[in-house]
Parts: structure tokens; C-alpha cells; sequence
């Protein structure tokens, strides 16, 4: 009797091996496809957390400010407590809470007025303001200090070869108005000249941003710049001034130095940053916003923190 023949037909499983090819190929491009459908959803759902934060900050912020707006202009004793003490606040039921904290946006020079070089009225804020960045290029080593200085007036809207002469016309120019954007100016910066030095200053001890302030608010500037601006030892000054809790005036007349009156506002100055952190859902938001003057604004969202 003859054997059948089992002989296997090629095209059969050459067809079999294209179906297993086409069939591990879909799968391939569904998880793929899933993948990507995964990350939008995340990212929708993140989308949408952040949305409902930032709808419950700004609920918060227009709060905030009617509480504020509750001290009229008088704000001397608000911030005497909030620059020393951050302060809870919830609603009676405790489903919403918040810690409010405030910094004073006026406790050092104002680095615009490194923009003031050709300027007749405001002849020593300009001088002031340049003393101080030329001691922090020596002190903190930085290698073109020409080139950073260059860049911040760029920023602040003039060149140093083609500097206003009226201060009037330099607060028409935005300036350098936080310290975000300074860091930016110091990331290009660094880029730039590779120079790791300068990261390692801390500009909000001695600078603020502000295209419009005029006085320093002395009672509140720290250790390091007074030190800086009164020649006066860091040590001693470390050892017995407290910020927020003496007169600068009645301090650096007992070491003998010199308190001009031009500089330094004369009574508590109106104008702070605060910052609001709050719980949405199981996660921490924040933003900011100024008061100055009275009048509360510049509402900025961060997100998580």
C-alpha cells in the first residue's frame, strides 16, 4: 500500500508566517496606540486638576482680596505680622484651607537703577546700585562682569552706550520686575561665558525688581546688604540686627555711619509679595500676587509645589 503524502505545501506556511508577521505587527500598533491614549488621559486628568486648582485659587485670590481691602491703605500692622509669621486661614466647616505668607518688595536696591546712569535727580541711586553689583562681581568671583552687567541693562531697556538721561523715560520701560527673571538673565548669562560663580549669589539679599520704586525700605533689608551699603563688619551686624524689628536709621547711627535720607523711606513702605499655598484634592497649589499702595494685583498661578 502506498504512503500518504505528507508533504507540506511551502505557500501554506509561507502564508502562516506573513499572518503571524501581520497579527504581532497590529498588536505592536494597539499597544502603541494604548500607550499614547494612556498618556493623554493623564495628561487630559492633569490638565483638568490643574484647572479646578486654578479656578480655586483665583476664588481664593478675589477673597484675599476683600480681607485686604478690609485695612484700607493702613497695612503697617497686616505685614508687620506676615513678614515674620505665616498665617493659616480655613473656613469654619475646615473643607478649605490655605497658609498665607508675605515678603516686603521694597527691603533692597532696586537693580533698574543700574539704568540711571546718565539721570541727574537719581545720580545715587545709580551710583548705589552699581557700588553694590561691582562688590558682588568682586566678592563672588564672576568672570565678565562687564558682559552680565551689559545684559541686565539690555533687559532693562537701555545699553550702557546709549543710556537715557531722564528717569522718566526709563519707567516707560518694563525693567527687571521679578527675580525669575533675573535668573533667566544670569541662565543666559552663564550659557554664554560658562561662568558657574555667578549661581551662587543670593540676589534677593540685596536686589529688588521694580521699575517704579524709588526708596529703599531700610527696617527690612538683611544683614548682608546692610553690611554692604553702611560698611560695616558682617559679623557684628549678624550678631544684632534683626529685620523687621529696629529702626536702620537708629542702628547705623550707632556705628557711625552715614543715613541718607534720599535712599531710604522714611516711614513703613506699602508694598509686598505674598504667596498662598492650598490642598486641591491630594495635591498642593500655590500662586502669588503684589500689594502695592493699596491695591492688590499681579495675580501669577505655579501650580504644584
Amino acid at each position: 500500500m502506498d504512503k500518504p503524502n505528507c508533504t507540506i505545501d511551502p505557500s501554506v506556511s509561507h502564508r502562516k508566517g506573513i499572518a503571524l508577521l501581520i497579527t504581532l505587527s497590529v498588536l505592536a500598533v494597539i499597544i502603541a496606540l494604548t500607550a499614547v491614549l494612556l498618556s493623554y488621559f493623564d495628561e487630559a486628568r492633569n490638565d483638568a486638576r490643574r484647572t479646578e486648582a486654578l479656578i480655586q485659587g483665583n476664588l481664593y485670590y478675589g477673597d484675599i482680596q476683600k480681607l485686604f481691602d478690609q485695612f484700607g491703605k493702613k497695612r503697617e500692622t497686616l505685614y508687620t505680622t506676615l513678614y515674620n509669621t505665616p498665617i493659616p486661614l480655613s473656613s469654619p466647616d475646615g473643607r478649605f484651607a490655605l497658609m498665607l505668607t508675605c515678603r516686603p518688595l521694597a527691603n533692597g536696591v532696586n537693580i533698574n537703577w543700574l539704568g540711571l546712569v546718565n539721570s541727574h535727580t537719581y545720580n545715587r541711586h545709580y551710583t548705589v546700585a552699581q557700588e553694590l553689583f561691582d562688590t558682588l562681581a568682586q566678592r563672588y568671583g564672576i568672570e565678565d562682569a562687564s558682559r552680565l552687567l551689559d545684559m541686565l541693562l539690555e533687559e532693562i531697556g537701555i545699553s550702557e552706550k546709549f543710556a537715557q538721561k531722564e528717569y522718566s523715560r526709563l519707567r516707560q520701560k518694563t525693567g527687571i520686575i521679578s527675580l525669575q527673571q533675573l535668573h533667566k538673565i544670569i541662565d543666559r548669562y552663564q550659557l554664554e561665558v560658562n561662568d558657574k560663580r555667578v549661581a551662587r549669589i543670593p540676589w534677593e539679599e540685596y536686589f529688588v525688581f521694580s521699575p517704579d520704586l524709588k526708596q529703599i525700605d531700610g527696617d527690612y533689608i538683611s544683614a548682608n546688604l546692610l553690611s554692604i551699603l553702611f560698611d560695616i563688619d558682617l559679623a557684628l551686624v549678624r550678631d544684632s540686627w534683626i529685620a523687621g524689628e529696629e529702626s536702620l536709621k537708629a542702628f547705623v547711627t550707632e556705628y557711625g555711619a552715614s543715613y541718607d535720607k534720599a535712599l531710604f523711606a522714611s516711614k513703613f513702605v506699602e508694598a509686598a509679595q505674598c504667596e498662598v499655598g492650598y490642598g486641591s484634592g491630594d495635591e498642593r497649589f500655590r500662586f502669588t500676587f503684589d500689594d502695592i499702595q493699596g491695591e492688590v494685583k499681579n495675580f501669577e498661578f505655579y501650580g504644584k509645589h
